[in-house]
Parts: C-alpha cells; structure tokens; sequence
C-alpha cells in the first residue's frame, strides 16, 4: 500500500530542485528523503529524478506524476489543516516552540492558561521557520526575523548574569568588581569550577567579550548539563560558577539557592519576541499568549 508521506516528499523535492531543501522544509533527514523517493519510484515503477552537479531534474514522468496528484495533495493538505483549525478552535490546541532552555522560566507559564499545549524544544532559526511553514503557532525566541508573513511581538528582555554556588566566597572577588580590578577578577574566576550548558560555552563568551572585552574566556568549562534550568538546579548543591540568563536564574536567586555574583551593566539585554503564524483564528488566542508571557517580565 502507497505511503502518503512518500507523496509529500515528491512533492517538496519537485518543488525545490534539491533532496536537502526538501529535507528541511519536510523538518527531516536527507537520507529519509533519499530513501523515501526510492521507495516511491519502486512503487510507481520510474524514475522520477535524475541526479546533476547542483541538485535533481524531474523525469517525464515526475512530471505527469505531478500533473496528476498535486490538486489531490493540495486538497488534502487543506483538509488537514481545516481540521487542525477545527480542533484548535473547541479545545484550544496551541502548538508553541521554545528553546529548552527557557522552557522552565516562561514556557511553564501557559500551562495554567491552556488544556492543550504541544511543545516543541528547537532554537532560533528553526523555531522560526517551524511557525513560518505553519508546523506551530507560536514560538518564543530571543532575535527578531525579517518578514512579513509572521506576527512578532516583544514581550519582554532577559540577560546574563553571572552565579555561584552558595558555599563560595565571593567577598574578595566582589570587591575587585566594584574597584573595576578586571585581570584581579579574571585570575579569581579562573580558579573556580565552571558549569555550561554547550561546550562551545556561548554565554561565557558573550559575557567575556562585552565585560572583559575579550573574545576568547581563559577558563574552561569543568560540567556540561544540556538543559541551563537543570544545570544551574545542579549547581546550587554543588560548587562553581556561571554564566545564565536571568529569567533561568530568577527563582532559585528568590528562594537563596545560588547567589548573585555579578549583574554587569556592559553586559547588554536582549529582546525576546512572540512570533505567531498570521491566521484568523489564532488571533484572538494570541493575546492570550501575549499576556500570560509578559506576567514573567
């Protein structure tokens, strides 16, 4: 029996000339894509693509094969998404992208607000291109994007700070802060244990390059725990420093869990934005979103 899904695949494939644009605009593998044409074209008995320097060109018969199933396909894909609406519209199902790192500081707001929430953990760039293919509806990120064919809005700013584990002293190196003693600052950080969330420390970097306008930290990181909410959850029953946002770090500052070792005022805040895919009927729940997220801020 055919498998719909090798039917989407021709189509992106035919559409964009290329097994990595369709891979990406499918959100899956090139292999997956690689092994699903083959699949089809075992099905139907043809060739349908033939390789070249720069991409694929279809066979005649991809092109008859596309004559005759697009208006069908399309059909279908408008059936789905009616249904989608549908079901968004009497249980108010929202779809909303976050970055895993700030899941637990402003996705966990709308959790009292909705029934129904799918979640998706991503960054950035595919964040927005998840809302900008109607994948999701909404999508919480920290950059703004050029276009005119989603809805942003910024609901607030977060920043980086930097924190360390109750057990350590940090009178002397608060000290140097205040007196600006930056190289005495630096040597004081280097000899304590470091936590990250990424090897490539991107935080740390950022923080090293605006306060000490450094490119490149001296210290290494000692842990690497994937998620920041869990890392720094690790690091107020442990020992060590480091360099978080200040939404992640904001409740366990409260409850005296970690404490704050430098807010620099060099080191700049960043915007975060609500991107929406435009769509009547999402309208009236974007307000909804829009007003739960900015509680936090």
């Amino acid at each position: 029996m055919v498998n719909l899904e090798w039917y989407r695949t021709f189509k992106a494939v035919y559409k964009n000339g290329n097994f990595s644009n369709a891979a990406k605009e499918l959100f899956i593998s090139q292999p997956a894509v690689s092994q699903q044409i083959s699949m089809l074209e075992a099905h139907v008995g043809y060739k349908l693509f033939n390789r070249k320097s720069k991409g694929v060109e279809p066979t005649e018969y991809a092109k008859l094969l596309n004559n005759l199933i697009i208006e069908a396909l399309d059909r279908l894909e408008n059936v789905e998404n009616g249904f989608r609406e549908k079901a968004f519209s009497s249980n108010k199902l929202v779809s909303v992208g976050i970055s895993k790192h700030l899941f637990s500081s402003i996705g966990n707001l709308l959790l009292s607000k909705f029934d129904f929430i799918d979640f998706t953990f991503a960054e950035n760039d595919t964040l927005f291109q998840l809302v900008d293919s109607k994948k999701i509806d909404f999508a919480v990120v920290t950059r703004k994007y050029d276009t005119f064919d989603t809805i942003q809005k910024e609901v607030g700013t977060i920043k980086q700070i930097m924190i360390a584990s109750n057990d350590l002293d940090i009178t002397d190196c608060l000290k140097e802060i205040e007196n600006e003693n930056l190289m005495a600052v630096e040597h004081w950080l280097n000899q304590q244990k470091w936590y990250s969330y990424d090897a490539r420390i991107p935080h740390v970097k950022l923080f090293w390059l605006h306060v000490f306008d450094k490119k490149r930290p001296s210290m290494i990181s000692n842990y690497i725990i994937p998620s920041e909410n869990e890392m720094i959850n690790t690091l107020s029953k442990n020992s060590g420093l480091a360099v978080v946002w200040d939404s992640n770090a904001k409740t366990f500052l409260e409850e005296g869990k970690i404490q704050l070792l430098w807010n620099s005022p060099k080191m700049p805040n960043t915007k975060v934005f609500l991107l929406s895919r435009k769509n009547d009927t999402l309208n009236s729940v974007l307000d909804e979103v829009l007003s739960e997220i900015k509680v936090f801020f």
